[in-house]
């Protein structure tokens, strides 16, 4: 199993401590251990590869745990949702990442990461001309990765002419 990074994992784990006293709920192994698991992972997720990979891995948690779990992990800002156009939504950890903006392939779904500092700079100007506090932003690039051997591409249907017969 891969290792969560220590230092953004046990920051993380604080965040997560002083959040759930704050809001006066319980601290539970399920949670800490949702909060490992996600830490431990370089990808974007969806909620049934997190619980499938949780289960996998003999953890006892419910499909509904990891949902609740989400949630708070969102609310803390340790853990990103984001609605990639298509009706399942993808999390990724947040504390420790650095900004980024993404590339989203039309073709084969596959997500992609990419940081331009120029972008950074946009923003801080559009928040001083209109004189606006910007806390983050969502940037998607929606297209085709236009690689020959993707395997995730599904092929596009063949046009196929239908021949009736009189009997």
């Amino acid at each position: 199993m891969p290792q969560a990074s220590k230092p953004n994992f046990e920051a993380a784990k604080k965040i997560l401590t002083a959040y759930l006293e704050n809001k006066g709920l319980r601290k539970t192994p399920e949670r800490f251990a949702i909060l490992e698991e996600i830490y431990t992972r370089e990808d974007h997720f969806d909620v049934d590869e997190l619980y499938i990979s949780m289960k996998n891995k003999r953890y006892r948690v419910s499909r509904a745990t990891v949902y609740n779990t989400l949630d708070v992990l969102v609310d803390c800002d340790l853990v990103t949702k984001h609605q990639f156009g298509k009706n399942l939504a993808q999390f990724e950890k947040s504390y420790g990442n650095k900004q980024h903006d993404h590339l989203i392939c039309t073709d084969c779904h596959k997500v992609m990461e990419f940081c331009d500092p120029r972008i950074q700079s946009i923003q801080n100007m559009v928040g001083e001309m209109l004189n606006f506090s910007v806390m983050h932003h969502s940037l998607i690039f929606y297209g085709n990765c236009n690689k020959e051997n993707c395997q995730n591409r599904t092929e596009a249907p063949r046009e196929t002419t239908a021949v009736y017969e009189d009997r």
